[in-house]
């Protein structure tokens, strides 16, 4: 119970952190025009070529975005309930990691308000849960009760991907547990396909989280104690100076 009221305390302070970072909405759009340059001054892909694989049917973006609004939370918690049961002192590490990326993020959020890429018109994206469904946001993100749209750095929904993704990878002993590394690839291009995010916010949670991973020890890796000495009956006899054997 104790663990359930933890880890239910980490969401709800995910969601209202998020809603304490409302009405900066002029900051938001100055800050997303700066990513936005920032990220064809380093040359990255544009996040329409992403999306324009979506769009080749209605079937995929709707796909993208029930992906993007339905799996979130619902794995990050199956996650952390799987390592409660099965691996607790992996449970203990990735709740702790996720605890600081979380606090983190939501630090940022609060310092660096930015609107996500479907609301910054040199973008040209198309907001597709708007379009083509579902939607978890309001439609008007100034007044939206339910959560914070001008808090897209860092990605969360990348960071807990990724999280969720090594914790499993360092839990499990299958050959195949590096195609758990497919839940944050496909996360990556939901969250970029679906203009909810830009590169630099994906990057921005993987680099929180490789801190808190480096914060946060890792299960296994305890320094050894020394040996206990030995019994006084195996210790070698000493012999006296000049003694010969």
């Amino acid at each position: 119970m104790r663990e359930l009221m933890l880890v239910t305390a980490l969401f709800l302070v995910y969601k209202l952190g998020r809603l304490f970072a409302n009405g900066h909405e002029t900051r938001a759009f100055r800050n997303a025009d700066l990513v936005w340059d920032a990220e064809r001054a380093v040359r990255l892909p544009d996040e329409g070529t992403i999306q324009q694989l979506l769009l080749h049917g209605e079937p995929i973006v709707r796909a993208a975005n029930t992906y993007y609004a339905a799996v979130h939370f619902p794995a990050t918690l199956a996650f952390l309930v799987w390592l409660y049961w099965r691996r607790p002192a992996h449970y203990v590490w990735s709740r702790r990691v996720l605890a600081l990326v979380t606090a983190a993020a939501l630090a940022l959020h609060l310092l660096m308000p930015l609107a996500p890429p479907r609301m910054l018109a040199a973008a040209g994206l198309v907001d597709t849960a708007r379009i083509y469904g579902p939607s978890v946001y309001g439609a008007t993100p100034e007044t939206d009760s339910m959560a914070n749209q001008f808090a897209a750095m860092p990605s969360l929904h990348f960071g807990w991907a990724l999280m969720v993704a090594i914790g499993l990878i360092a839990a499990t002993r299958s050959r195949w547990r590096a195609l758990w590394l497919l839940h944050p690839l496909l996360t990556l291009l939901v969250i970029i396909g679906t203009a909810n995010h830009y590169w630099f916010d994906a990057l921005a949670a993987a680099a929180l989280l490789g801190l808190a991973l480096l914060a946060v020890r890792a299960p296994g890796h305890r320094t050894a104690p020394p040996p206990p000495p030995l019994p006084r009956a195996l210790k070698a006899p000493s012999l006296p100076v000049g003694a010969h054997r």
